[in-house]
């Protein structure tokens, strides 16, 4: 790992005489084009850019920003496929000091214009195929950069810019990005992750997993989430590694790309992993790997022991979220358990709490609560959401976990409803809201069932409407134009009633319980299966 961090000067006082620590991510790749300026940053469609050139263009679009109105503080969205464009961006609203708000590139209309109007940004870089979409957003006024070509494409943007410019400096726990996850409810938030959040995780990230500036890591998950952001792109980064960029998984491009780069680095989630064991020998193909990681969901057991047996490869797996800005617990090199997500990672603390938010000793199920400098502050414009997330200082994950004598995490279950499904996040009360726009369906509920390869897929239970049957082609073809197709249910059954509690709660884990171990395939009495 590299041993040089730039270190950023200390804030003039403050009004009230304190001195406040100030910081920038962008910090980073300033460091690391200025020690390593011809070392390989990016490599994107066989294209490749060294890390000076990677800073000189982020720096040209901060500098594009600044004179276009953006203030430090001001939110700049970023919608589009994985490129080194993207990342320019990206990085050039960081230096700015602008607040980087990341939507994926797949979200529909309907999506994409509830969560704009929720942050309201001051401008927007995005694909061709989104820039209307965001254009039509009712109340904003955004101006639009196109990211990959058509209009004012962000070359053009920045082309005429000051390269030299170098970031603005930040107070330590001003956001620096917004990340949208689903809350209870299902209803998009964005969670407020800071410079300090940041930098803190992509130093653990770096740290565990012994990253150095000879690592060449792939990235073909989106980069809009937290993983493929923060653990994968800043971590490597800070390290001063190589990555190479793809814009989704195909398991043919993927050999060919850890083949010809000499990936030393795969990320992945279980799905992907799943589908690789079907390739056969990967011995050859993957002999330049050192490291594998796995995101999005625990690995079953048996695949882990597959893919080690097949390929002589250990899958690393950690514990985290969105609003850990990544790692909570590591899964590490010196006692690796199957099954496990490892242990608090440095200055990070993990405890199991009851309902009642009283901590319990180890060895009894109970809520994971994480304390820590990762932990986002709270959700934009969202304060009841934020009260709920909190016991005091301790952030509440929603998920079910037991801590062994040793300290190792294993997780339950979930308390949240969420379905992750390839690596995906569906929540299902947005899947339910849109359903219950359809005239034909009296009530549903939307599930997560095992899946081999996807871990989980999305499956709704539907009663339909007196008379009016349940077309479930047609339902499907509604659904994707209102949700991204990864939200769309695989399954959608039919059933006479749903169960409920004496109190009228809908029991969604009655559901899960009967048809996890014997997934709908066909009718079973009053149930009857329709796609």
């Amino acid at each position: 790992m590299l041993v040089w961090r730039f270190v950023p000067e200390q804030a003039k006082p403050s009004k009230a005489g304190e001195s406040i620590f100030r910081m920038n991510i962008a910090h980073n790749l300033e460091s690391t084009a200025f020690h390593l300026p011809n070392r390989i940053a990016v490599i994107d469609r066989g294209r490749k850019w060294t890390y000076a050139a990677f800073d000189r263009e982020s720096s040209r679009t901060a500098a594009a920003l600044v004179s276009s109105g953006v203030s430090p503080g001001d939110l700049v969205a970023l919608c589009a496929p994985n490129s080194f464009e993207w990342l320019v961006c990206y990085f050039g609203i960081l230096k700015a000091g602008a607040v980087a708000v990341t939507f994926s590139h797949l979200l529909a209309r309907d999506e994409l214009n509830a969560i704009a109007a929720d942050c309201r940004p001051q401008a927007v870089f995005a694909s061709a195929e989104k820039a209307d979409e965001f254009r039509g957003i009712h109340g904003t006024e955004a101006p639009v950069r196109i990211v990959g070509g058509g209009g004012l494409s962000c070359q053009e943007f920045r082309e005429k810019s000051d390269a030299g410019f170098r970031a603005l400096d930040r107070p330590r726990k001003a956001a620096a990005a917004i990340l949208y996850t689903g809350g209870t409810t299902g209803t998009p938030k964005g969670a407020l992750l800071s410079h300090e959040n940041i930098l803190f995780s992509t130093g653990n990230v770096a740290r565990y997993e012994r990253s150095t500036e000879q690592d060449v890591a792939l990235c073909f998950l989106p980069l809009n989430h937290v993983f493929a952001q923060i653990h994968i792109l800043l971590s490597t980064v800070y390290s001063g590694g190589a990555l190479v960029l793809e814009p989704a998984f195909d398991a043919e491009r993927i050999l060919d790309a850890v083949t010809h780069h000499r990936i030393t680095k795969l990320y992945a989630v279980p799905t992907v992993y799943i589908r690789m064991l079907d390739v056969g020998d990967l011995r050859k193909p993957l002999a330049s790997i050192r490291y594998c990681f796995s995101a999005a969901a625990s690995m079953a057991r048996e695949v882990v022991a597959q893919w080690q047996q097949v390929t002589g490869l250990a899958i690393h797996e950690a514990y985290g979220m969105t609003e850990s800005a990544s790692m909570v617990t590591y899964n590490h090199y010196y006692r690796h358990v199957i099954g496990s997500v490892g242990t608090a990672v440095n200055l990070v603390e993990v405890q199991i709490r009851d309902l009642d938010g009283q901590p319990l000793e180890n060895g009894r199920e109970g809520e994971i609560c994480i304390r820590g400098p990762n932990i986002t502050a709270g959700y934009l414009n969202n304060p009841e959401e934020t009260r709920a997330a909190f016991y005091k200082d301790w952030f509440r994950s929603g998920d079910i976990g037991i801590l062994d004598k040793d300290g190792y995490l294993f997780i339950v279950d979930r308390l949240k409803d969420l379905i992750i499904t390839g690596g995906e996040n569906v929540y299902p009360r947005e899947v339910e809201e849109v359903l219950y726009t359809r005239p034909e369906v009296r009530e549903c509920a939307v599930v997560g069932l095992p899946d081999r390869v996807y871990g989980e897929r999305v499956v709704a239970f539907v009663v339909p409407g007196k008379h009016q049957p349940i077309d479930t082609l047609r339902l499907k073809r509604y659904l994707k134009t209102k949700l991204a197709g990864f939200k769309v249910p695989k399954k959608i059954v039919t059933v006479d009633e749903l169960p409920k509690s004496n109190a009228g709660k809908l029991l969604k884990r009655d559901l899960r319980k009967t048809y996890g171990k014997n997934p709908p395939n066909g009718s079973a009495g009053k149930k009857q299966m329709t796609s």
